[in-house]
């Protein structure tokens, strides 16, 4: 077989199934980066204030379903910018991922002792959840990319990038960890001072957000991932739905400040020029105009 006909198949077989991804998401922006992350922080409230049936009470299956299609974005977005570099770092932050978790759940450090009160699917050696690169390394990304368009031509200098996303995904964690411990997902011994998290938590997401914003940083060309960024609308969708789900989680426990700080986020994608009343109203529009002409069954 003639390698030239077969790579050139190849690509063309990529290029059908990432059109075909790309439209897929396109077509269902409302539903996954609006429906998703609503539903999904009324059954988290529901779960914890003891509302709902066990079967469906902190459902792992629905959890991992859930935080997988609100990824999707991120994921088909970035798709055609992962070659074989991006792979093996993400496959490093992965193993790091891991070995940070067991290490912290085992020791208390560097975040604190702290242990998984609920069982988030599959658990690794009986200690952090398996699906937990799921969890973190799109938080990464998502930080990452936004530092990227916020950041504009600044963004070419590395030593005004990295800290700064390296500060993103520690105020990503600011949102997050407020609202897991208020719905039960873990917990801290002794209790923080904010919302229950101890500044140690912190301290320890610095040194995990830098390994992680370096490998994040030498996996991709920074040109060509802002370039596909910038083309890609859907791509950040991942953290709209992140602000949705845990921001509205930390404005019903009175997580006030948890909740401002999910805010600034909502101004960073604003800033972005990608996200406003008029684009949502235009995916609403779309969506219904397809459901209208889809044939009855």
């Amino acid at each position: 077989m003639d390698t030239t006909d077969h790579n050139s198949r190849e690509r063309g077989l990529r290029t059908t199934v990432q059109r075909r991804l790309e439209t897929i998401v396109r077509e269902n922006r409302v539903t996954i980066a609006f429906v998703f992350p609503v539903v999904g922080a009324l059954t988290l409230i529901a779960s914890a204030e003891g509302l709902l049936p066990e079967p469906l009470a902190y459902n792992p299956l629905l959890i991992l379903v859930g935080t997988a299609v609100m990824r999707s974005p991120l994921v088909v977005g970035i798709l055609p910018r992962i070659g074989w570099r991006a792979l093996a770092c993400l496959g490093v932050l992965t193993a790091y991922t891991y070995a940070i978790e067991l290490v912290g759940v085992w020791t208390g450090w560097p975040y604190g002792t702290f242990e998984y009160t609920i069982q988030l699917g599959p658990m690794l050696v009986d200690t952090v959840p398996l699906a937990l690169p799921l969890f973190f390394i799109p938080l990464v990304l998502n930080a990452y990319l936004l530092t990227l368009l916020v950041l504009g031509e600044w963004s070419r200098q590395p030593l005004v990038r990295i800290p700064v996303a390296i500060g993103s995904v520690v105020a990503i964690d600011l949102v997050l960890d407020p609202a897991a411990v208020a719905i039960g997902f873990w917990e801290f011994v002794p209790a923080g001072g904010f919302y229950g998290v101890p500044l140690s938590n912190y301290l320890g997401w610095v040194l995990s957000g830098t390994v992680a914003v370096l490998l994040v940083d030498f996996a991709f060309n920074r040109s060509s991932l802002l370039e596909r960024v910038e083309r890609c609308e859907f791509v950040l969708d991942d953290l709209v739905s992140f602000v949705l789900l845990w921001g509205t989680i930390n404005v019903v426990y009175g997580n006030w400040v948890a909740a401002g700080v999910a805010g600034l986020f909502c101004v960073g994608l604003f800033r972005t020029e990608r996200y406003d009343l008029e684009m949502l109203k235009a995916a609403l529009s779309d969506r219904l105009g397809r459901s209208a002409n889809e044939p009855s069954r």
